[in-house]
């Protein structure tokens, strides 16, 4: 199979940053931000964007981690912390790549179930084919590709990237 890499290493943690700054900017009132990450990658992208966050700005963030089956996402949805202590507040939810939208259309449903201050969406890669009517706020990249390709986001020590397949 032919790999095109899309993002290197330096570039995902060039976007990583930029997305922070963007976060940032949007929640700068606000003393508590929840960053909720998909998991696997969803997680592991939230991570870094929470370690950029707290060196750009004293804010305090509370990683969560959001469980799902991806391939039935109408499935309960599980959270790594409970529902109080988003209630009310500021919250990213984050995943690595925007395929159908399915993904982040249900963890965004999950969150709405309760009362929430200000909600926001990431992706690393937003593939612009999305079957349900939902975006990204902040996105370190968008794709235009065909229905046959696929993105995969690689997360290793060093060696961070995003390629085509």
């Amino acid at each position: 199979m032919d790999h095109k890499i899309i993002l290197n290493h330096q570039e995902i943690e060039h976007k990583v940053r930029r997305i922070a700054y963007q976060i940032l900017e949007t929640f700068v009132d606000d003393g508590e931000i929840i960053v909720a990450g998909i998991a696997d990658n969803g997680f592991i992208l939230a991570q870094k964007i929470a370690e950029a966050l707290h060196k750009i700005a004293p804010i305090k963030v509370v990683l969560c981690e959001v469980k799902m089956d991806k391939q039935h996402p109408f499935n309960p949805i599980a959270t790594s912390i409970p529902s109080e202590q988003y209630r009310d507040k500021s919250i990213v939810l984050v995943d690595d790549v925007l395929n159908s939208g399915s993904t982040l259309i249900y963890g965004v449903k999950h969150f709405l179930e309760v009362p929430t201050k200000k909600f926001k969406t990431v992706v690393l890669v937003d593939r612009n084919h999305k079957k349900f009517p939902v975006k990204a706020d902040f996105k370190g990249i968008s794709l235009s590709t065909s229905h046959k390709e696929h993105v995969q986001v690689v997360f290793e020590k060093n060696n961070n990237h995003a390629y085509l397949v």
